[in-house]
């Protein structure tokens, strides 16, 4: 099992090498970033080295989930656009291992994306005095917030049929998650509650903004990975006997 998810997420990793929309993408959110904590977290004024790395990861989640978006809206949805897909539902695979291999594939590239932007806080260093912790916790935070993101786009793009399709309801999904916070305001408990836990960035990613760790974050981001990659694998088996 182990040697079949291996093989299709080094399929899918060398087709974002290969083409040139892994690299446009890998661009568009490195620049994207770098003008953003150039102009807001690098902003004029004497200010505290742990404000601007927190500002730096508030513009990063960002970045970071709208490539998970971009990078996962292709994984199933190309296959069902190009006629594609015949392959995966005659290989000897498991629907399992298809999801796991394509969303490993996508991860990994939004992975390595994200550790490229690590230069950027460093410079923080030429005037001032960074933690390392802080720096562990905050891209640790951007690697969950990523997985959760390609979890999510990975079960869009079993839904949809073509590409763009697959990014809209990816990004529904969540806008969705990341307004919880606001509706848990509007809300009364334990619904309020509910909502208030179900938020994607206000309630379990600000603590690795700031430099810190909770247990209940990780198990958090982690259990929205496995929620949608299950839903993933659910999806591409309905599609298979349909």
């Amino acid at each position: 099992m182990t040697r079949n998810i291996l093989t299709i997420a080094r399929r899918e990793l060398q087709s974002y090498l290969r083409t040139p929309m892994g690299y446009v993408i890998a661009a568009i959110m490195l620049a994207a970033a770098g003008l953003l904590f150039n102009a807001f977290a690098l902003r004029a004024g004497k200010r505290l080295s742990a404000d601007v790395i927190r500002d730096f990861f508030y513009f990063s989640s960002g970045t970071t989930m709208v490539a998970g978006v971009l990078l996962s809206m292709r994984l199933f949805a190309e296959e069902f656009q190009t006629g594609t897909e015949v392959l995966l539902r005659t290989a000897p695979v498991s629907d399992a291992e298809v999801v796991l291999g394509k969303y490993l594939a996508s991860f990994a590239f939004l992975g390595g994306v994200t550790l490229l932007t690590l230069p950027m806080p460093l410079l923080v260093m030429i005037n001032g005095k960074i933690s390392v912790g802080h720096l562990a916790a905050g891209y640790l935070g951007l690697l969950l917030i990523g997985s959760a993101t390609v979890a999510i786009g990975t079960f869009g793009s079993a839904l949809a049929n073509n590409q763009v399709v697959a990014a809209i309801a990816t990004a529904a999904m969540v806008v969705f998650l990341l307004l919880c916070w606001l509706l848990a305001k509007v809300t009364a408990p334990p619904i309020s509650d509910v909502l208030s836990h179900m938020s994607l960035y206000d309630k379990h990613f600000v603590p690795f903004m700031k430099g810190v760790v909770h247990t209940r974050d990780i198990v958090y981001y982690l259990s929205v990975t496995y929620l949608f990659l299950l839903l993933a694998t659910r999806a591409v088996r309905a599609r298979r006997w349909a």
